[in-house]
């Protein structure tokens, strides 16, 4: 697990300079996906593998000034490129392992993961560890602003059927972990999936 977390900091490390650079039009897909979760004014909600922070402004917007915005990534280089965008403003930043959170449990109303079920390694007990930290009922909200063909063409590889973000897998991982699959979406402009912690 150490290993995979050292190549998951690597890799993003060695990206996050011009990370925003290199995806430059991906705002309206994070503020639409936002959107979609449908938080409320004086929510908790945790950005979860939060990157550059892009998410931030949009789920500041979505809680209001008395909702709490925290933004968790493993890699410092990805955080210090947040805070040089001035996205820290909109949330609080910790530098933290999202598999092992320094929360206590029930705390989040919700979670926003961009791009972050292909990063824990294994998947089911990171998605347990933020279910650990929602209330029951709260929600859980899957994202790339890319779907998975899409994805898999700009790396060069085909769609397979035993992608984790493959509804037929990805439904039953939830289930094991504490959530509930309530909607997904997987179209060329966007990969959303929203669920809901079971009891």
């Amino acid at each position: 697990m150490a290993d995979d977390r050292t190549q998951v900091q690597d890799f993003f490390a060695a990206r996050a300079a011009d990370w925003d650079i290199r995806f430059p039009d991906d705002g309206p897909a994070y503020a639409a996906a936002v959107g979609a979760l449908g938080l409320r004014p004086g929510d908790t909600v945790l950005d979860a593998g939060c990157g550059t922070g892009r998410a931030l402004p949009a789920l500041r917007g979505a809680v209001g000034p008395r909702g709490r915005v925290l933004g968790a990534d493993l890699t410092p280089a990805m955080l210090e490129a947040a805070g040089r965008a001035g996205r820290d403003r909109s949330g609080q930043l910790l530098l933290t392992d999202v598999t092992r959170l320094p929360l206590q449990a029930g705390v989040l109303d919700a979670v926003f993961g961009a791009g972050l079920i292909s990063h824990l390694s294994p998947p089911g007990p990171g998605l347990a560890e933020l279910a650990r930290a929602v209330r029951p009922g709260g929600q859980l909200a899957l994202f790339h602003p890319i779907g998975r063909a899409a994805l898999a063409a700009r790396h060069g590889r085909r769609i397979t059927d035993d992608d984790l973000r493959a509804e037929p897998r990805l439904r039953p991982l939830l289930a094991r972990s504490g959530w509930r699959l309530v909607s997904y979406t997987d179209e060329d402009a966007r990969f959303f999936a929203r669920a809901v912690r079971t009891d």
